[in-house]
């Protein structure tokens, strides 16, 4: 089971074009709410999470969590006792840990990043402390799959769908949503 966490205020494209992604190559996946079941997005539009951080706690069912970016959603999901947790019990089962745009801050600021490839959204380079920040939409190095920002929310969907299935899939739904033209 995969979580993507939606916290008040993240970036839909970010959330919610990787969880198309991830959901049409058929994998568990639910939306987390943070705080709540109804989620708005720092564009005002409201999001039905499929269960609320209430509801979950990290266990063996956890296969590896998302962080969508957007502002204040990356502050927001910093600021959740739950989300650290997550992100903790990841690191400690070498599971798979994926954040975009503003969010890989915070993998930056719990020191994940320290001798790692990664990227961000352009003037929070230096919140990845010890990365190595590349000028690219996606990196991913060991467990951990970083993204640029919202114009690479396909393509870290697609480099997610990489990681847990393997290159021919990420082609082949590549090439199925017609990203290849």
């Amino acid at each position: 089971m995969y979580y993507l966490f939606l916290s008040q205020g993240f970036e839909e494209t970010e959330a919610l074009a990787t969880l198309d992604v991830i959901r049409r190559a058929e994998e568990e996946i639910y939306t987390v709410g943070v705080g709540g079941k109804v989620i708005t997005s720092c564009h005002q539009i409201p999001v039905v999470a499929d269960v609320m951080d209430s509801e979950i706690a990290p266990d063996k069912d956890c296969d590896g969590i998302i962080l969508p970016g957007g502002m204040p959603g990356t502050l927001n999901l910093e600021k959740s006792p739950l989300v650290q947790q997550f992100i903790d019990y990841c690191v400690e089962n070498k599971k798979m840990i994926a954040a975009i745009c503003a969010a890989p801050s915070i993998l930056g600021h719990k020191g994940l990043l320290e001798g790692k490839k990664a990227v961000c959204f352009p003037g929070f380079e230096e919140q990845l402390s010890g990365a190595e920040v590349l000028d690219s939409a996606v990196v991913t190095d060991g467990n951990i799959i970083t993204a640029c920002g919202a114009g690479a929310a396909l393509k870290f969907g697609l480099e997610i769908v990489k990681y847990i299935q393997g290159e021919a899939a990420a082609k082949h739904f590549w090439k199925a949503m017609l990203c290849d033209r």
